[in-house]
C-alpha cells in the first residue's frame, strides 16, 4: 500500500516543524508539500532542513493549491483565518484534513463542520495530546459524579500564545458542561475582578496564566465541602500534539467522509 502523501500547513512554525518531524517518524506517511502564509521567511526553504531533519527536497511554498495537488492529507495547527477557507479546499478535493487549530469562534467552527459535510474527512481538536483527551473523559466523569463542586480550570502557556482560554481549557470546560448536561457557554466564568460577589452556583471558571515557554499546563479542580480534586496534565514536549494528530490521520483514512474529534479517534464516545 502507498503511502500517504501529506501536506503541512504553517510549516515554518513549531508546531509546523513538529509536525514534519512526526511524518518522518510514521510508517506508513511521507512529506510531500508544505506551505505556510505569503511573505513568511521560511518559503523557499528546504522544509526538512527547517524542521531539523535531512534535506527532503520539499520546499516550503506560499501557493495553497499547488501544495494541495500533491497531497491526500493536510495538517494544519495555523489559525482560524487560514483553517476555515482551507477546510473547504480540502474538502473540496476530498482530502483528509487534521485540525489542531484553536481561537475558533462558533462560526468558524460550524464552517469547519460544514465543511466535512462535502466530502472532506476532517479532524479538528483542541489539543491532539493522547493523554489529555483521556483526561477530558475523566473530567467529564467527574463532573457528573460531583454535581454539587464548584469546577475552576487553569491553564498557563508562553508568552506567545494569542488565545485565551486555551482550546486545551475550553475542551475541558465543555467536558465539565457535557458531564453535567449544560452549556458552557452559559455558564463559564472567564475573567475575575474586583468586588464580584461571591461565586455563582453551576459555574465553570477559567484562570489564564502567560509566561516564558511553557507547553501548556492544564489543571481542572473540582472544590467541594472539606474537598478538592484536582486533575492535571503537562505538556513536555510539542511532539506529543504532532504524534497524536499522526495517530488521528492514520485513523481518519480508513473512514467515511465527515467530521471527527479525538474522542472518535479514541473511541471515547
Amino acid at each position: 500500500m502507498a503511502d500517504i502523501r501529506v501536506a503541512v500547513a504553517g510549516a515554518g512554525g513549531r508546531m509546523g516543524a513538529a509536525n514534519i518531524r512526526a511524518i518522518a517518524a510514521t510508517p506508513g506517511l511521507k512529506l510531500a508539500a508544505a506551505f505556510d502564509r505569503s511573505g513568511s521567511p521560511s518559503i523557499g526553504k528546504d522544509a526538512t532542513v527547517l524542521a531539523g531533519l535531512e534535506a527532503s527536497g520539499v520546499p516550503i511554498t506560499d501557493d495553497v493549491d499547488v501544495a494541495l495537488a500533491a497531497a491526500d492529507a493536510v495538517i494544519d495547527f495555523t489559525a482560524p483565518a487560514a483553517s476555515v477557507p482551507l477546510a473547504e479546499k480540502t474538502a473540496a478535493k476530498g482530502l483528509i484534513h487534521i485540525i489542531g487549530t484553536t481561537g475558533c469562534s462558533i462560526e468558524d467552527d460550524v464552517a469547519i463542520r460544514a465543511s466535512g459535510a462535502k466530502g472532506g474527512r476532517i479532524v479538528k481538536a483542541g489539543n491532539f495530546s493522547l493523554g489529555l483527551n483521556i483526561l477530558a473523559s475523566l473530567v467529564k466523569q467527574a463532573a457528573a459524579k460531583l454535581a454539587e463542586f464548584d469546577v475552576e480550570i487553569i491553564e498557563m502557556h508562553h508568552n506567545r500564545k494569542v488565545d485565551a482560554p486555551s482550546g486545551t481549557a475550553l475542551m475541558l470546560g465543555e467536558a465539565a458542561a457535557a458531564g453535567r448536561e449544560i452549556s458552557l457557554a452559559d455558564h463559564s466564568v472567564r475573567v475575575r475582578d474586583g468586588i464580584t460577589g461571591p461565586r455563582v452556583a453551576g459555574t465553570i471558571g477559567f484562570a489564564t496564566l502567560r509566561g516564558g515557554t511553557v507547553i501548556g499546563d492544564h489543571t481542572v479542580i473540582l472544590a467541594g465541602p472539606s474537598e478538592r480534586l484536582e486533575l492535571s496534565h503537562i505538556a513536555q514536549d510539542r511532539s506529543l500534539f504532532a504524534n497524536g494528530a499522526m495517530k488521528a490521520l492514520l485513523w481518519v483514512a480508513s473512514q467515511q467522509p465527515g467530521f471527527y474529534t479525538m474522542n472518535d479517534v479514541l473511541g471515547l464516545n
